[in-house]
């Protein structure tokens, strides 16, 4: 399965990463970061613009990109978070990728990355590193979600906690997740089905903020999400695929 393949990669970088961080201690105090939730609310449907270079189900979909330049086109588009995939041998990113993402637009800013070991939090924990992390419920146990989400509290950096299906919702809420991130993408096949955000939705209690991810191109689905009482959606391929990526942006949030 692709999410096996992924994470056995990640499990041989964790180990080169835990020698460099092996006397690591988090700030005594969180850093100040942009608040990425408060990003998120109060807009009817917000929208988190993702930079990626490649994915594994789609190939390369703008090898060279220029990361400080979409995210510059995506702020002033319209998008209110951005969200940058720092994987590097399945989607070729990079936290260089993220740094220059975050400098060149003042939107709050989340790693997109399979974590599951402190030392990842450790390695992007400093002033310029983002303002949110990503963490799988697929990859992670109940505890090993509050702990890492724990930790990156510490260092002043937000959690959403990403989950597939009903088992995973549940295991999330459980651990203390307040930014839940519904995937349409299954990882284990990639296949993609709008309706898991719908059948979810439902489950997530008053006070926890949804974010739809994946599989959606086109105003219809963000009606849809918007209607179901999505909070957010997290977009990447519809623009990194675009030839104008604002005018997607406009599209979807239904702006001319």
């Amino acid at each position: 399965m692709v999410l096996d393949r992924i994470l056995a990669q990640k499990r041989k970088e964790i180990e080169a990463l835990r020698a460099r961080f092996s006397g690591w201690q988090p700030p005594a105090e969180p850093l100040a970061r942009r608040d990425f939730p408060g990003a998120l609310r109060g807009r009817g449907i917000s929208l988190i613009a993702e930079f990626k270079r490649r994915s594994p189900s789609r190939g390369p979909l703008a090898e060279g990109a220029d990361p400080a330049r979409a995210a510059r086109v995506y702020e002033e588009a319209g998008a209110s978070a951005l969200s940058v995939l720092t994987d590097g041998e399945f989607f070729g990113g990079s936290l260089s990728d993220l740094g220059a993402a975050r400098s060149a637009a003042g939107l709050p800013t989340l790693r997109k990355d399979f974590i599951i070991d402190a030392c990842q939090i450790a390695e992007s924990a400093g002033p310029e590193g983002p303002d949110a992390v990503l963490l799988i419920a697929a990859a992670l146990g109940e505890e090993q979600l509050r702990s890492l989400r724990e930790l990156g509290e510490r260092c002043g950096q937000a959690a959403l906690v990403e989950v597939h299906d009903a088992r995973e919702l549940d295991r999330a809420l459980a651990s203390g997740a307040r930014l839940v991130g519904i995937n349409n993408r299954d990882l284990r096949t990639f296949e993609v089905s709008l309706e898991t955000t719908l059948r979810l939705r439902p489950r997530v209690p008053a006070g926890t903020l949804v974010v739809a991810e994946s599989g959606i191109g086109t105003r219809a689905d963000v009606v849809r999400l918007r209607e179901a009482g999505v909070d957010a959606m997290l977009v990447g391929e519809a623009l990194m695929t675009a030839g104008d990526p604002a005018a997607k942006i406009r599209e979807l949030l239904g702006e001319p």
